[in-house]
């Protein structure tokens, strides 16, 4: 499962969109806009009357928890409830016009370690809910291992994770029916939940577990949702999407973008290009850009393969020598393997090493279960027939270690493809050790 983060303003979003198939039994406002500065929230406002008659909440929406305990929400001027439209816009202008500092960790409310520092950019605004802090629920969701996991707590709110002990965790495995999660979780409501909510309480709880499960949420966390009869207020959530279920899910999810977290440089256009492929497909493809000016550069297929290359090239070569890591894999075609090879080599060859070396290509992965080797291999020969003179201008030195259904094709198609295009190459099958070839490369 690969997770991937998404705003609260999403999660919510899409929470409301199903929200009368998993929670028939209460109401939803869903009342919230997400703007990036004042004047946006005073243009949402001519068609969402609620901004200027309801009292409103402020803070940003940029994948970091602790806002509170940064002061970083916006929900009282004088006293709780009393933030108009036109403090919110001004706020938020004021949180937005320099660099933010932001601490992820606390110790009761001191901070913890070095904060993060950069611009407030989306701002999610929402009304005002009054209520008392006993009405503060917590509920999540996420897979460990093989099994979903369910947490569940009569006292969320800011200091939830210093009250874990208090935190009931109900595990299900993959093939738990409908009926044995309903039963198991009615059989677990914390025993503090309020009398008049257990019910309730119950109810919301399986929606909320099913909705995880049927959504493909990899991680679903509301702290706190208040529950004040019928009426579900969501005042926090922290969501992660199952990417790898992307393109099954457009119609359920709608148009999701997986921004980049706070303190975090922007993706590159060609890291954006793979992902965008990779929401696409059903196979995995992932890139991420290190060190463009390096020396090492990978194209492996597998995750736990992608790992063990990238660690094995640190030990050899140093961390500095690594250009990318990524991984194409889960039985991509041969279109998919040619674009992703393309979008390396287009990056590996717009210069030359800084020391007058070669550069190094490797192409490795363990003994692939399911993937066509020869079918991707076409894939990424295509790429080299494509950047074949860039190739040789840069001075580049293949490597090739791969195993597989039809391995034996491949490697011999892409050795006769590169000897024909002139290309340097050295191949090799699953006799050879996974990593064997990052210490040929090393020592040439």
């Amino acid at each position: 499962m690969a997770q991937k983060a998404i705003r609260e303003y999403d999660a919510k979003s899409i929470l409301a969109k199903h929200w009368n198939k998993y929670f028939p039994d209460f109401t939803y406002a869903y009342e919230t806009v997400l703007v990036e500065n004042g004047t946006g929230l005073k243009d949402e406002a001519k068609t969402k009357t609620w901004l200027t008659n309801k009292a409103l909440v402020a803070k940003p929406d940029m994948l970091f928890g602790k806002r509170g305990k940064n002061g970083l929400v916006l929900f009282r001027d004088n006293k709780p409830g009393d933030v108009t439209l036109e403090k919110a816009a001004s706020w938020i202008d004021e949180k937005a016009k320099e660099k933010q500092n932001v601490y992820f960790s606390f110790h009761g409310d001191t901070p913890d370690g070095e904060p993060k520092t950069d611009f407030l950019t989306q701002f999610i605004v929402e009304p005002f809910t009054p209520h008392a802090q006993e009405e503060e629920y917590y509920i999540s969701a996420t897979c460990v291992g093989d099994d979903d996991v369910l947490y569940m707590s009569a006292e969320g709110g800011m200091e939830v994770e210093e009250n874990w002990d208090k935190v009931i965790e109900v595990t299900f495995p993959i093939t738990a029916t409908e009926d044995e999660i309903e039963a198991k979780i009615r059989a677990n409501i914390p025993a503090d939940v309020a009398g008049k909510d257990k019910e309730g309480f119950a109810k919301f709880a399986i929606g909320f577990f099913k909705a995880y499960r049927e959504l493909n949420f990899a991680y679903l966390e509301i702290n706190p949702f208040v529950m004040q009869g019928n009426k579900i207020e969501l005042l926090d959530m922290v969501a992660k999407l199952d990417d790898t279920a992307g393109f099954m899910m457009t119609k359920e999810w709608g148009d999701i973008e997986y921004p980049t977290a706070f303190g975090m440089e922007e993706k590159s256009p060609e890291v954006m290009a793979i992902e965008e492929a990779d929401s696409k497909s059903g196979a995995s493809l992932k890139l991420t850009i290190l060190k463009p000016e390096a020396r090492i550069w990978t194209m492996v297929a597998g995750g736990g393969a992608s790992v063990v290359y990238a660690d094995t090239i640190a030990d050899l070569a140093g961390i500095e020598d690594l250009a990318n890591y990524g991984e194409y894999s889960g039985g991509p075609t041969t279109g998919e393997t040619q674009f992703y090879a393309e979008t390396v080599l287009d990056l590996m060859t717009r210069e030359k090493d800084p020391k007058g070396r070669d550069k190094v290509l490797i192409i490795g992965g363990a003994i692939a279960n399911f993937t066509d080797v020869a079918a991707t291999f076409t894939g990424i020969i295509k790429a080299f027939e494509n950047y074949a003179e860039k190739m040789k201008d840069v001075g580049i030195r293949i490597y090739v270690r791969r195993g597989g259904p039809n391995y034996e094709k491949g490697l011999k198609d892409i050795k006769e493809a590169a000897d024909r295009l002139g290309l340097w190459i050295d191949v090799y099958g699953p006799e050879t050790h996974v990593t064997d070839i990052v210490r040929m490369a090393v020592e040439a």
